[in-house]
């Protein structure tokens, strides 16, 4: 069994992805958006969710110890102390009625050059809703729901179905008295034909 298979790895060493991120975070924090390729998009989120989370819970803190504690946590991952204090004084409130997904991630298509796959990561709005998703009911409610309409459609079929017969039902009825006729005007043609030679011949 592989372990250890859900980490980012980005093709460098710890310490350079440690740095990587931070760097990639203050660029975030700073600028709201920005534009770098999907893996690195992908290993960005976790890690700055996690700091807006420490942000999050200082701000909720009531004891100066336990903000400063939360504020030197981010300042260790994130090495800037001016976009901490950015995030823990100005943005920190955007982000205290979600429960999480604080980031967007838009994919761009791939570079020209060698073709790497871009994407944007951004901070979402506090009124931002995201997009919705159709609910589908599950289980009973889902039986319960399709039976009656089951049910009602099944009068409008045999409405149909009726309707259908009966044009069909006059026009056999037509068609076999066309075909009596027809059958008579020829046995009395064939008649006529022969009566003549009849008489012919015993005369």
């Amino acid at each position: 069994m592989r372990h250890k298979t859900k980490r980012h790895i980005l093709g460098v060493s710890a310490s350079h992805r440690s740095a990587l991120l931070g760097n990639l975070s203050v660029a975030l924090i700073e600028h709201g958006r920005i534009k770098t390729t999907l893996a690195k998009a992908k290993a960005l989120r976790p890690f700055i969710e996690k700091i807006i989370t420490f942000a999050k819970k200082a701000e909720a803190a009531n004891d100066s110890a336990r903000k400063l504690h939360f504020r030197r946590l981010a300042i260790s991952r994130v090495r800037d102390r001016v976009a901490v204090a950015k995030l823990f004084d100005e943005r920190a409130g955007e982000f205290t009625s979600r429960s999480g997904g604080y980031t967007r991630i838009i994919k761009l298509g791939t570079r020209i050059g060698d073709a790497a796959e871009m994407a944007l990561i951004e901070f979402l709005d506090a009124s931002d809703e995201g997009y919705a998703k159709p609910k589908k009911a599950s289980g009973r409610k889902a039986a319960a729901q399709k039976a009656p309409a089951a049910d009602s459609e099944k009068p409008a079929a045999e409405e149909v179905s009726v309707a259908e017969e009966v044009p069909a039902a006059e026009t056999e009825e037509s068609a076999e008295d066309n075909a009596k006729a027809a059958a008579e005007e020829a046995v009395a043609e064939v008649t006529e034909a022969t009566e003549p030679e009849i008489e012919t011949k015993e005369k």
